[in-house]
């Protein structure tokens, strides 16, 4: 018997203004203002690959943040956007541009996109983009294991296997849930995991970049993210650091479950992580 069709949703995102708040300053984690540079909005020159730790910088994405337009819409566009969905722009200098999801952003339950730059330098806040949304709900390639915010086709393509009872992904770095601060108890679905550590001169941060997959010991993800002993949740880094208490790199949970059902690699600087052809390819198979 073939596997049912996963079930596909047309949903209508909409590109918003970059953030800075009710005053143009925030205040850093040492007490310091600052000007939260690069928060939502259209984010032109940064790419995945590049260091989540980029200075001067808050929250950065690599691409444009859509929410809804209003709060069940935005409710419903991050639950059921998975990473690896395909997107076209439908309004505005840059229509019939594609692009792709890449994850999620807490605050304002946005949905970040990746485009070509070219097409970013077209869009404009206020533009409508379409999305293909499949994913929640398909199910994972392991019982014990439950897997979220991936299209289909996006696990393999990011190297995770099936081997026995465990599934083998590979990983930049294991992070304690400790380090989890901003997208605890809050549903996995719509919000990125915030990885609190410091940006200089920690080494850590400095090597981790957007794109990479991480994994985060005793953290379940399966619905409001939570500590749980023994438990790894494992995700994509979808957004910068924050200078901000709390915050840090974004991570998309995309696969959760008991450690022992994981056969992590960690490989460091090795690591290859997402990248945007990666993307492309597993929004194009859904087209």
């Amino acid at each position: 018997m073939s596997a049912p069709t996963p079930v596909s949703v047309n949903l209508l995102g909409v590109v918003e203004q970059a953030e800075v708040g009710f005053e143009p300053y925030r205040v850093s984690r040492d007490g310091v203002p600052y000007v939260p540079v690069g928060d939502g909005g259209i984010v032109l020159g940064v790419r995945l690959g590049d260091s989540a730790a980029l200075p001067d910088t808050d929250h950065v994405a690599p691409g444009a943040c859509i929410v809804g337009t209003g709060d069940a819409d935005g409710h419903a566009l991050s639950a059921y956007a998975c990473i690896g969905n395909p997107v076209e722009v439908r309004t505005g200098l840059a229509a019939g541009a594609r692009g792709v999801v890449l994850g999620k952003r807490g605050e304002g339950v946005r949905v970040i996109v990746v485009l070509e730059q070219d097409d970013l330098r077209r869009l404009r806040p206020g533009d409508a983009l379409a999305v293909r949304a499949c994913g929640q709900g398909c199910g994972s390639p392991l019982e014990a294991v439950t897997a979220l915010n991936a299209a289909p086709g996006l696990l393999d393509a990011v190297g995770v296997r099936l081997a026995g009872e465990r599934l083998g992904v590979g990983v930049r770095g294991v992070w304690s849930s400790r380090f989890v601060g901003n997208g605890i108890g809050r549903p996995a679905p719509l919000w990125s995991l915030e990885l609190t550590v410091a940006r200089e001169p920690d080494p850590v941060e400095t090597k981790l970049r957007l794109g990479d997959l991480v994994a985060i010991s005793d953290l379940d993800a399966r619905f409001n993210a939570g500590y749980r002993r023994g438990w790894l949740t494992v995700g994509v880094v979808a957004h910068g650091g924050s200078p901000l208490p709390g915050h840090g790199p974004g991570v998309t949970a995309i696969l959760t479950g008991p450690a022992a059902s994981f056969d992590l690699r960690v490989d460091g600087d090795a690591h290859r992580g997402l990248t945007e052809a990666i993307l492309m390819e597993v929004a194009s198979d859904q087209s």
